[in-house]
């Protein structure tokens, strides 16, 4: 799979979110594939489990931050790649979203171009929109402009929600429905009971292809929209874990605009399971554009959620009740 630079020797490919839920995955294939991989993490002994996916010597830690230019730039020198797999689900203290999803990548962009890096890969998401109404998927559109205006080549990922067994999306959904007797439908009227439209994209799928293209000039300079087989509602999705864990539990429609109250309480704590600004991104449905889905273009058939999801949500199903039939 993997190329050398022009030494001959493996080619070096610097990860930015390496620790992440999705850099973690492409961090395995790029070691699977004998590729020389750097890791740029805030913090080097977090990320130390990711050594274990690699020969030794072969994956290397180095402590970079998104706000300092020279760690940055000691980050990328000398390498072949760079990836930028780095978001914030919200906010807090000087980690925002402008500083992480603008600030941060166009830094790391600047930097790349300026050592000679010769690709770029850039994982946004599945909605950026300078005119989006979350300022989550604002910031993710400003970034890919800052990615722009510093390297043009830039090869741009936007999957929709990313699912696998270290998911916060599924996994949260899943211990919601172990725990409370309700499951939430957000509603974006009084006469919505399904909610916004998604289309969940496995994240093998994603890092599959992130390594595709860093192999390849197929797609250099384009921005592809990444989504999986099925387009489900949000009810849709509930009722899909609820069937996967084996719960009986009663939906009841939350008005978007009335819980945004609620919302605004529970981003005072450390880490918020829901927030303002994620409301908002419901109000619109996140699928993939008519532009097309950009696994199909790079000859990957998205993995549907029934193949994987079930597998990792049986955790949440009732003690004695893994492999049976019953629901409660």
């Amino acid at each position: 799979m993997t190329q050398g630079n022009r030494t001959g020797t493996p080619k070096l490919v610097t990860v930015f979110g390496g620790t992440g839920f999705i850099g973690r995955h492409v961090i395995r294939r790029l070691a699977a594939g004998g590729v020389r991989v750097r890791v740029a993490v805030r913090d080097p002994e977090a990320g130390m489990f990711l050594k274990t996916m690699g020969d030794v010597g072969q994956i290397e830690l180095v402590q970079a931050n998104l706000r300092d230019d020279a760690s940055v730039a000691r980050a990328v020198a000398g390498a072949d790649q760079v990836v930028i797999s780095v978001g914030l689900l919200f906010e807090g203290g000087r980690q925002t979203f402008e500083a992480v999803h603008v600030d941060g990548v166009g830094r790391v962009a600047r930097a790349a171009a300026d050592a000679g890096v010769g690709k770029l890969v850039h994982i946004s998401a599945l909605g950026a929109d300078e005119k989006a109404r979350s300022a989550y998927s604002r910031t993710k559109a400003a970034g890919e402009t800052a990615i722009r205006e510093a390297f043009p080549g830039a090869t741009i990922f936007r999957p929709g929600v990313v699912f696998g067994p270290e998911d916060n999306f599924f996994n949260q959904l899943g211990a919601m429905a172990s725990l409370s007797p309700v499951m939430p439908i957000f509603a974006r009227s009084m006469f919505d009971f399904e909610g916004a439209k998604f289309q969940p994209v496995f994240v093998g799928d994603v890092a599959n292809a992130i390594v595709q293209v860093l192999d390849s000039d197929d797609v250099v300079g384009e921005t592809l929209e990444l989504g999986g087989p099925e387009v489900v509602s949000w009810r849709g999705l509930v009722e899909f874990v609820l069937q996967a864990t084996m719960r009986n539990r009663l939906l009841v429609p939350f008005l978007i605009s009335l819980t945004k109250v609620f919302a605004f309480f529970l981003e005072l704590l450390p880490s918020p399971m829901l927030t303002r600004d994620q409301l908002r991104s419901m109000e619109v449905d996140n699928v993939v554009s008519e532009a097309g889905n950009g696994l199909e273009k790079l000859g990957i058939t998205p993995t549907p959620m029934e193949a994987v999801v079930p597998g990792y949500l049986a955790r949440y199903r009732r003690p004695g009740r893994r492999h049976g039939l019953q629901h409660e």
